[in-house]
């Protein structure tokens, strides 16, 4: 069999919406483009070529994979991310749109420093860090933590992929547990933790059921790490310093309601390109001292 580049595309589209897959044309392209190991971008340009066989085989196995519930983003290896590719495995949670509104949160807040530090806590793919510090100063440094040692494997890479090795250091780090003060402190925590109660989870789409459990349970309530989080870090947080939350819908309330509860201080929320209060922040108290 011989289909032309677009062909394969359109099939693929096509086959993929009537079995429910939203973003079916996307999808088809980034298939194709990794079956033909090039990029979406470059398949353009190649639309009128024919493939044959082999590929076409291929194209075929990547879509049963995709059928049987498997992300795009586990298949491919990779996903953009607040302009930048990083590396995904099934050992992290796959970034998303929605999580940019953290990094765009953490960065309007370091902006006016020339110098800081940040810690991205639950960093999985370490995208939150990783984006931040690419939109600071060069003299802001950071440190990505998650429980997960694979996790951090995928993390050392992408810091290494894109040039913040000598900016940035990894470490295994229980969220639940009190804060080792060898850490240091920070003037800034970015966190985007587990946050779905764990009872919805094995009734979640098929898609994100791949994604590690771990990175989804929040506990009963979906609470657990935001309570154990604004409990601990004021030990490693600068007065001042400030501590950022995503959250899903309908958390906003309940987790200002933690921060507030533990004397956080000018506790706000920012919005996702949807509306939705994505992220809450609070403030260490400044007392006397500074840093």
């Amino acid at each position: 069999m011989v289909k032309t580049v677009n062909d394969a595309v359109m099939d693929l589209a096509a086959e993929l919406r009537v079995h429910g897959v939203s973003g079916s044309r996307l999808e088809a392209r980034e298939i194709v483009a990794f079956a033909l190991e090039t990029t979406p971008e470059e398949l353009y340009k190649k639309r009128a070529l024919y493939i044959f066989d082999e590929t076409l085989r291929e194209i075929d196995r990547l879509r049963d994979v995709r059928l049987s519930g498997v992300p795009l983003p586990h298949i491919i290896g990779e996903w953009d991310f607040y302009g930048l590719t990083f590396e995904v495995t099934q050992d992290t949670l796959i970034p998303r749109a929605d999580t940019e509104t953290l990094v765009e949160c953490g960065v309007d807040f370091l902006r006016p420093r020339t110098r800081g530090r940040l810690l991205d806590l639950c960093c999985g793919t370490g995208c939150v860090g990783i984006a931040a510090l690419k939109n600071l100063s060069g003299e802001m440094s950071g440190v990505l933590a998650d429980l997960s040692e694979p996790a951090l494997q995928v993390a050392r890479r992408n810091l290494h992929r894109h040039g913040l090795s000598g900016r940035a250091s990894t470490v295994l780090v229980d969220a639940r547990l009190p804060f080792d003060t060898a850490l240091g402190r920070f003037q800034l925590i970015l966190c985007n933790p587990p946050y779905i109660p764990g009872g919805e989870i094995d009734g979640l789409d098929a898609e994100v059921r791949h994604e590690p459990r771990m990175a989804l349970d929040g506990g009963e309530d979906g609470l657990d790490f935001y309570r154990s989080v604004s409990a601990n870090a004021k030990d490693i947080l600068t007065p001042g310093g400030a501590l950022m939350f995503e959250v899903g819908l309908g958390q906003a309330g309940p987790v200002s309601e933690i921060l507030r509860g533990e004397g956080y201080e000018e506790i706000g929320f920012c919005c996702d390109l949807t509306g939705i209060e994505r992220v809450v922040t609070g403030c260490c108290p400044r007392g006397g001292e500074t840093r």
